[in-house]
């Protein structure tokens, strides 16, 4: 008897320590609500210099909170470690004075080889500092495991700074995929013992790759293995929007007959007004939405796809319930979208990726002109902070610090012009962004015309 009270005790003992310890961890943080005015800076190495995944979640933001003004700031250098990222942290990143700071690093800090702990040893204390610099800004921090290191690629074109001897290829190629996975799995539980953000990169780029491969073993999103492609980075964005829980739905409109034949209408995210509506002459409406779909350039739209990105996070979707069996043509604005059926419609039509639909259009404006802002501002902007990197390397001489002095005086002077110039480009997209009302016309098909 006196044995089992014993371990009864000890087992109340280690639920005592398990709920204290519980209870002095940090829940982590599983979304971010931005705010008019906020600054988010997007701090990583080559893959973040690439302007691709950081443009498409600004198209994102751009698109979904068209009366908020966030300001979104690329701090990407090629080539970057996280103890390279703490030499300007002051100048690039605390700066800016952001509310959220994202950090994309890892995939230079392994250094294209087999695990190797004093390798990894370096990555934890300079990613432990990071994470104490951001603290210290009262910043949200959002940490991002590494992307996907494609090693199907890397068997046949190692990147070209791999050394060339077989030994190093096959390390790269057999483990540096899972060296980088561990890298993300430390994050991860870093993350949640800090209560930051933690978004998981090699998953959701390795499902798309893997079912892809089902059709077409060749296939690929990272074609030199490290740096993903448009489609890549569209892959990359969703999984950030998506799991920092950035928005859902764009909108709804459910329009459903009653039992007195009149028509009620329902709606999420935009008000609706002027409905018209008759068995003959079809339903009209006014509707203005709160929101623009996410729509990113071509190049991007098969990552986009391959994501679900549309249906999970974009979605905009009309349904009308009640009307006479048949076919009806669905124009906005008059233009032509689409013939749907009675059973299409009480089911309801997904919008958002039809490109002939005026609102699409509009959002893909916005797409155009941010892409134009990252290829002829924000590129050449990162280009000068890594030269400033290779500069910060000059001898201590008098002489070499004069000219260092100089360069800088130039670069910071060359910064603040492509900052306006970004700045330029933001006013035009916001003066793009703002939904417009929308006319939704449904008319019944004429079955003889439509033969014909």
């Amino acid at each position: 008897m006196k044995s089992l009270s014993r371990k009864v005790f000890s087992i109340i003992l280690c639920l005592l320590g398990l709920v204290s310890v519980l209870a002095g961890a940090s829940a982590p943080l599983t979304g971010i609500q931005l705010h008019d005015g906020d600054t988010v800076v997007f701090c990583g190495d080559s893959i973040t210099h690439q302007c691709l995944y950081t443009q498409y979640v600004e198209d994102y933001v751009y698109t979904r909170f068209p009366n908020r003004r966030i300001k979104l700031v690329n701090a990407g250098v090629s080539g970057d470690r996280a103890g390279d990222a703490l030499l300007r942290f002051s100048e690039d990143v605390a700066g800016h004075q952001p509310q959220v700071v994202t950090v994309l690093l890892g995939m230079n800090d392994g250094q294209y080889q087999h695990f190797n702990h004093e390798i990894f040893a370096r990555y934890e204390q300079d990613m432990g500092y990071l994470m104490d610099r951001i603290a210290e800004l009262g910043a949200q921090t959002i940490l991002m495991g590494p992307s996907m290191y494609d090693s199907r690629v890397s068997q046949t074109k190692p990147p070209a700074w791999v050394a060339k001897d077989s030994d190093q290829v096959r390390q790269v190629t057999r483990y540096y995929y899972p060296v980088l996975a561990f890298y993300g799995a430390w994050l991860r539980d870093r993350a949640s013992d800090r209560g930051l953000g933690y978004v998981e990169m090699i998953q959701p780029m390795s499902r798309v790759t893997e079912l892809a491969r089902i059709q077409n073993p060749e296939f690929t999103m990272i074609p030199d293995a490290v740096h993903p492609n448009a489609n890549g980075h569209a892959v990359m964005a969703a999984a950030m929007i998506e799991q920092m829980q950035l928005g859902g739905w764009v909108g709804s409109i459910l329009l459903q007959r009653a039992e007195d034949d009149t028509w009620e209408i329902e709606t999420t995210h935009g008000a609706a007004a002027e409905l018209v509506a008759g068995d003959e002459m079809g339903i009209t409406l006014r509707y203005t939405a709160e929101a623009l779909p996410w729509v990113l350039p071509k190049e991007a739209r098969d990552g986009y796809r391959r994501s679900d990105a549309g249906t999970r996070l974009s979605r905009e979707l009309l349904r009308v319930v009640g009307l006479p069996t048949g076919r009806y043509t669905l124009s906005i604005d008059q233009t032509p979208v689409g013939a749907y059926s009675t059973e299409q419609l009480a089911g309801g039509v997904e919008l958002q990726e039809i490109e002939t639909t005026p609102q699409y259009q509009q959002a893909l404006a916005v797409a155009e002109l941010n892409k134009e802002r990252n290829d002829r501002v924000v590129r050449p902007l990162r280009d000068l902070w890594l030269n400033l990197r290779s500069q910060r390397s000059h001898p201590d001489t008098p002489e070499a610090k004069r000219a260092y002095q100089a360069w800088k005086s130039a670069f910071d002077a060359q910064c603040t012009e492509l900052e306006r110039q970004s700045q330029d480009y933001v006013d035009r997209i916001y003066a793009t962004n703002q939904p417009h009302p929308r006319m939704i016309r449904l008319r019944p098909v004429n079955p003889q015309i439509e033969e014909k």
